[in-house]
C-alpha cells in the first residue's frame, strides 16, 4: 500500500476563479498547506469532456440530486422538484455551460490526506454556507438560491476531488500518465522524514 503522502487529487480552478485573478491566491493555500503541485495545465474544456468529467462515477447523477434536495430542505427552501435526476439534469446543462465558458486552470497536488485537505481548504459546495477561512468563504458570496433563480451554476471558484477513488478517475480524464511530475520538494524532509535527519548536514 502506497504512502499516505503520495496521495493525489484533482483541482480545477474554474473560468470566475480565473477571471477574477485568484489562480495564484488559490496555488499558494495549497503549498501553505504543504501539498506538491505535481501537475497543471491551462485549457479550455469542451462540454463532451465536462459531461464525462462530472458522470465517471454512475451515482452521481443519484448522488448529487439527493444532496441537493437535502441542502434546500435543511435551509427551510423548497427544491423546484423531489426527483434526484431531475435535480442534476438540470445541474449538469448549467455545469457544462459554466466550465466551457472561459478557460480552466487544472491540477494535481499530492501529500497525505490529500483529498481531504484540499477539500477542507476549499469549503463547502455552495459559498453562502462555507466558512469563513475557507477559499470559498473568503472569496465568494454565490448561493444556491441566487444561481437557481437565475437559471445557472453556482460559481464557487473552483472543483476539488471528494474521494481518493473520484480522484484517480478524474487525474486520469484530465491527464496523461506522462504529464504527472515525479520530484521531491526541500520541505517533504521536514513533512514526512521520521526523525527530520539533515537539518544540521
Amino acid at each position: 500500500m502506497a504512502h499516505a503522502k503520495k496521495e493525489r487529487t484533482l483541482v480545477i480552478i474554474k473560468p470566475d476563479g480565473v477571471q477574477r485573478t485568484l489562480i495564484g491566491e488559490i496555488i499558494s493555500r495549497f503549498e501553505r498547506v504543504g501539498l506538491k503541485l505535481v501537475a497543471i495545465k491551462m485549457m479550455v474544456a469542451s462540454e463532451d469532456h465536462v459531461e464525462k468529467h462530472y458522470t465517471l462515477d454512475p451515482e452521481w447523477r443519484r448522488i448529487t440530486g439527493e444532496k441537493t434536495i437535502a441542502s434546500y430542505i435543511k435551509k427551510g427552501e423548497t427544491p423546484w422538484t423531489t426527483d434526484p435526476l431531475e435535480v442534476t439534469d438540470q445541474v449538469l446543462k448549467t455545469l457544462k455551460k459554466y466550465i466551457t465558458s472561459g478557460p480552466v486552470v487544472v491540477m494535481v497536488w499530492e501529500g497525505a490526506h490529500a483529498v481531504e485537505l484540499v477539500r477542507k481548504l476549499v469549503g463547502g459546495t455552495e459559498p453562502r454556507s462555507s466558512d469563513v477561512g475557507t477559499i470559498r468563504g473568503d472569496y465568494v458570496l454565490d448561493s444556491y438560491l441566487m444561481a437557481d433563480s437565475d437559471k445557472r451554476s453556482v460559481r464557487n471558484l473552483i472543483h476539488a476531488s471528494g474521494t481518493v477513488k473520484e480522484a484517480e478517475m478524474e487525474i486520469k480524464h484530465w491527464f496523461h500518465s506522462n504529464e504527472l511530475i515525479e520530484y521531491k520538494l526541500v520541505q517533504e524532509q521536514i513533512l514526512y522524514d521520521v526523525n527530520m535527519d539533515g537539518i544540521f548536514e
